[in-house]
């Protein structure tokens, strides 16, 4: 065992604390302020029942990370291993606000329970909900480590890419162009300083030198809004905050849970797996990316644990009134070139635990602007979306692009979705049934089905093509095999909202005739890239060396620019 002295703690983990800990606390908000806003769910049960566990599983996942990081660190003998971040998944948040705790609260409502019995249920069935995802999460990390070996780069890492550049860098953006004076100004200092590597004066670190600059500039335009002579490009839009903040502070009604009377909710829960199941897939498929990721720039961790960790984090949460599983946050790359080692992991399981447990989190969150926190985000995505061609073989190139695909019809989605549920346009009695019979319609059905379960089907085809390239058809094949199965099932191009797990004879007529051509166009790929495959080692035709995530040496300078820039 190496006798170097780890680094764990070092100026970048300044920036990265606040890169991490404000995603985190931002999805704790998203998840109160919404539940309340859409379904009128009770603003001080959700802060007094549902948060402090969800940020307990914080705590635990990250502390945990903290440690993977010492042993790997003590086990290469390197300095400057940079810890994996956890934090709360926002796809599967939104897919339990929307899909899972608020239909199930308004339901109990319709069949006659009080608010509190209705809200009481509706937290017994996440909590369910999230041990279920916990334990199949669990079970997943058994084989985790065979499919990276298997998979290529370009298929891991190609569908952190899409997020990266389609989810994380754009969407924030529109939120910094709402404000354009202070989002562009904080967005300026975190380029510079993060990406271009300037020093701010008295080496402030950057994320936080974007909070102070962006913070004074929004407090300011505030306090000048209501002056008659300011031009009106430069009011503040408002930020939507819907809780009292003060309504979350020393909670002990989650405490109740040690009674264990949610394990009643776990036959309700049944229904609700072909929703919660998909989006616990995704997070394993995400850990496995995110832990290519860091190997890319020189951080080897075993995928096992990883997802394990992952998994107990979830468990943790559910045991404690959580409802809302953790996930591997895909910025490694973008944290080791802020300069973090471990120590902004740790400092993030403290503070989001004894926000949630002690109840301030609202505070901050009200404190500081949202519009100077986005600006990080879009330099973890930019980050993240070079390093994976950074540590891509160049002529797989083009199969990380084609994995941006689909998340571009996800991006298409929310928009429709957000229009149509608008209420000046709900109000007219317009949904997307309207459209149902018009080519509008199939256009939409379309997006819609290459939207659902992007994330797998970024990786399928980004993999695919990989193979392709690499002349290895019958890899390639088995692939496209994997993705009919998967098709016919939901775990990609599900026709459904929320995109659920099926069998296809429970799908109705209009829907099989959605899947089904995708689930035998799938399989007619597959037979001709075998017949393909046969022709070309007729002709003597070899494969390419294989360059997959196994072979790749993320210690060179080659796959780990990053890491050369790193403090």
């Amino acid at each position: 065992m190496s006798t170097v002295r780890y680094h764990w703690a070092a100026k970048g983990d300044v920036n990265a604390f606040f890169g991490l800990m404000l995603d985190n606390v931002a999805n704790l908000l998203l998840t109160v302020s919404l539940l309340g806003a859409v379904f009128e769910f009770p603003t001080a049960f959700a802060l007094r029942h549902m948060i402090p566990g969800t940020a307990i599983g914080v705590l635990v996942g990250d502390a945990l990370y903290f440690w993977l990081a010492w042993r790997l660190a003590r086990r290469m003998g390197r300095p400057d291993i940079t810890a994996m971040p956890l934090g709360l998944d926002t796809p599967s948040t939104l897919g339990m606000i929307f899909f899972v705790l608020g239909p199930a609260y308004q339901s109990a409502l319709k069949g006659g329970s009080s608010e509190i019995e209705a809200a009481t249920f509706s937290w017994h069935l996440g909590i369910a909900c999230i041990f279920i995802s916990g334990l199949f999460k669990l079970a997943c990390s058994v084989g985790c480590s065979w499919v990276r070996r298997t998979l290529p780069r370009a298929g891991l890492l190609g569908s952190l890419a899409a997020i990266a550049i389609v989810l994380i860098s754009f969407l924030p953006l529109l939120e910094i162009l709402r404000s354009p004076v202070v989002g562009l100004v904080s967005l300026a200092i975190v380029l510079a300083t993060l990406v271009a590597r300037l020093e701010l004066p008295g080496k402030v670190p950057g994320a936080v030198g974007s909070l102070v600059v962006g913070g004074a500039l929004f407090y300011l335009l505030r306090a000048l809004g209501d002056w008659e002579w300011l031009p009106v490009s430069l009011h503040l839009p408002s930020e939507g905050l819907s809780i009292d903040p003060a309504a979350g502070l020393w909670p002990t009604e989650w405490l109740s849970v040690s009674r264990l009377e949610w394990l009643k909710a776990l036959p309700a829960a049944i229904p609700y797996l072909p929703i919660v199941i998909p989006f616990a897939l995704a997070t394993v498929i995400g850990g496995i990316d995110c832990t290519e990721s860091a190997a890319a720039v020189g951080d080897e961790y075993d995928t096992r644990e990883v997802i394990a960790v992952e998994a107990v984090a979830t468990l943790a949460a559910s045991l404690c009134g959580g409802v809302l599983q953790t996930t591997p946050y895909i910025g490694h790359p973008a944290y080791k070139t802020m300069g973090g080692r471990a120590a902004y992991v740790l400092a993030t399981a403290l503070f989001v635990g004894t926000a949630g447990v002690l109840g301030y989190f609202a505070y901050l969150y009200v404190v500081i602007p949202k519009v100077t926190v986005y600006p990080i985000l879009i330099f973890i995505g930019l980050e993240i979306a070079a390093q994976s061609f950074h540590a891509t073989p160049v002529r797989h190139y083009p199969a990380v692009v084609l994995a941006c695909v689909p998340a571009l019809a996800q991006l298409a989605l929310i928009f429709v979705d957000k229009v149509l549920s608008d209420p000046a346009v709900a109000g007219q009695g317009i949904t997307l049934s309207s459209f149902a019979e018009s080519s509008l319609g199939d256009e939409l059905a379309t997006l819609r089905v290459l939207a659902n379960g992007f994330i797998v089907t970024s990786l399928v085809w980004a993999s695919a093509l990989a193979a392709i390239i690499d002349r290895r058809l019958r890899r390639a094949a088995v692939l496209f095999g994997l993705a009919a199965l998967a098709t016919l099932v939901g775990v990609m191009h599900s026709p459904q909202p929320g995109s659920p797990l099926f069998l296809p004879w429970q799908l109705e007529p209009r829907e099989a005739r959605l899947v089904i051509p995708y689930a035998v166009g799938y399989l007619l790929v597959a037979g001709v890239m075998v017949l393909w495959s046969g022709w070309l080692q007729l002709l003597g035709v070899k494969p390419l060396p294989d360059e997959g995530a196994s072979s790749a040496s993320p210690s060179s300078p080659e796959v780990s620019p990053s890491s050369e820039r790193a403090p």
